[in-house]
């Protein structure tokens, strides 16, 4: 038996009810008997669109508070028949079952009733669709028979193609959707009911879910013989791109990277850090800061960040987290950059970052930076995932001083500058900074001695004074006596080291203060 779709049947039930007035005249046009639960009904019938109750189907009322609807054999047997079997046909005929081709459902809103502030678990659950899933399960099932529309975005293309209606391919990736759709929605619910909102003691799943839905195709990945696409979820923080060429696989980790670096870390206030007064700006080269400014305006800020180390900055990435203004923009727009970004832009400042063609003007929600730092991390690794977040029960970070002399006041201040940054940069990672910039950075090296001679020599004259901070602990004196050679005055890095006390020793002889944290940040 041809799949048509004037032949048979249609349900609807939809929670979003975006397009589906033309959806169901279309249809309608066709012959089509329309079945439809009773918001969707009541909806359609306002706009003059006939269509036809479930239980006239059924024979039964909706149950249970409108728990139970469509769960009935008339409604899943005429969507999961095989047109091609005559048994089916036999059994369709005997039990008063007709054929359904067209199976419109979106369900029920669960994620955006557990983002509202003050969902209860009783509200939660009562968003948990179950005939819904079914009938999109079912529908997908039988694609051979049946299209399955999951989403709005799906109708026009389903109109277009009647009276016939989709042709098998086009019903095969329309079934592919929906199963994504229902996958999505499960691991929604099992994420909330793990943990989220307190719901119950919070935990690493006992198996991770993702279901990211796809939200746009990249022109390659790292390198130009890749595919790549980029999936994103509930937790949209994707910035709104206000100007510029589409976002490469490059640049979206790069962004990445630049937007952390602009959340401040809790730490400074066990020093007294003024970093809150101050405006911060970043250059990022591949997901590795090249320099960062903490200043009382935003164009001296970016300005001194692109000055920290202008050669890595060429074709670099910069954001600062305050609105962007000419100055700033006069600033950026002397360099080659990939993407500026901003919470918000003036006018004159965003006229003037439009003259480059090429530039990509990304605007961020402020709240971006700090919801970064606690998403679940999550890699590939042996083909599999490896996912991680922050333990909330764990120990709070401490410092002490362990050298004879003691920092000054203007060193806190940059040890904390220092230290908020190189929890951002590749391991092996060292900063050095000065007054609120950094002066010297180097990321990835295997070695931690080189990693401070590198950063030593980035800085040149601008180490003198500088502090040094180290991502992991110095497990030689060496290190630590390259940072003094170079010129440090102060360094802070982890305890932890079977010859700590060589190193602490080592800042003794060089007259320099030695600062240890309780914490390590590598980043691989």
């Amino acid at each position: 038996m041809p799949n048509t779709v004037a032949r048979a049947a249609a349900l609807f039930s939809l929670s979003d009810k975006t397009g589906v007035i033309s959806l169901a005249r279309a249809l309608v046009a066709e012959g089509v008997t329309i079945y439809a639960t009773d918001g969707t009904r009541a909806h359609l019938e306002s706009a003059g669109v006939a269509a036809r109750e479930v239980e006239d189907l059924t024979g039964f009322p909706a149950l249970f508070d409108g728990r139970v609807k469509t769960l009935h054999p008339k409604v899943f047997g005429g969507i999961l028949s095989d047109r091609s079997s005559r048994e089916h046909a036999r059994e369709a005929e005997q039990y008063n079952i007709p054929f359904i081709a067209t199976v419109a459902v979106n369900l029920y809103p669960f994620a955006s009733t557990i983002a509202k502030s003050g969902t209860t678990l009783a509200e939660a659950i009562e968003q948990i669709d179950v005939g819904g899933v079914s009938l999109l399960r079912a529908g997908a099932k039988n694609f051979a028979h049946v299209s399955v529309l999951s989403d709005p975005a799906q109708y026009d293309a389903f109109i277009g193609s009647l009276p016939a209606g989709p042709d098998l391919e086009a019903r095969r990736r329309l079934a592919i959707a929906a199963f994504e759709r229902n996958a999505q929605y499960d691991a929604t619910i099992a994420h909330y009911l793990s943990g989220e909102g307190e719901v119950l003691p919070s935990d690493l799943p006992g198996s991770l879910t993702l279901t990211l839905p796809l939200a746009q195709r990249l022109r390659y990945g790292e390198n130009p013989w890749s595919r790549a696409a980029f999936y994103l979820g509930g937790s949209n923080h994707l910035p709104e791109q206000l100007w510029g060429k589409a976002l490469s696989y490059n640049n979206m980790l790069d962004l990445d990277g630049t937007l952390r670096l602009l959340a401040r870390a809790p730490i400074g206030a066990q020093i007294h850090s003024r970093a809150e007064e101050y405006v911060r700006a970043v250059i990022v080269k591949h997901t590795v800061p090249c320099g960062v400014a903490q200043r009382s305006s935003v164009g001296i800020a970016a300005r001194e960040a692109l000055a920290a180390d202008p050669v890595s900055a060429f074709g670099g990435i910069a954001a600062v987290d305050s609105r962007l203004d000419v100055e700033a923009a006069a600033a950026l727009s002397e360099f080659f950059l990939e993407i500026v970004a901003a919470p918000e832009f003036d006018d004159d400042a965003l006229a003037l970052l439009k003259r480059k063609k090429h530039l990509r003007i990304m605007r961020y929600d402020r709240s971006v930076p700090e919801q970064l730092q606690h998403e679940l991390r999550v890699r590939s690794a042996l083909g599999g995932v490896l996912a991680e977040e922050d333990e909330p029960s764990s120990a709070a970070e401490r410092w002490h001083v362990v050298s004879k002399k003691q920092p000054t006041a203007q060193e806190w201040h940059d040890l904390a500058f220092a230290w908020d940054i190189v929890r951002h940069v590749k391991s092996n990672g060292v900063v050095m900074a000065r007054d609120g910039v950094t002066v010297g950075i180097c990321a990835g090296q295997t070695n931690r001695v080189s990693a401070v001679r590198i950063a030593g020599v980035r800085a040149g004259a601008g180490a003198r004074n500088s502090a040094c901070a180290s991502d992991g602990f110095f497990p030689f004196a060496d290190g630590l006596q390259e940072a003094a050679q170079a010129g440090c005055s102060a360094v802070i890095a982890p305890q932890g080291s079977i010859r700590d006390q060589e190193v602490i020793d080592a800042a003794d002889n060089a007259g320099i203060a030695l600062v240890f944290s309780t914490h390590r940040y590598f980043l691989h």
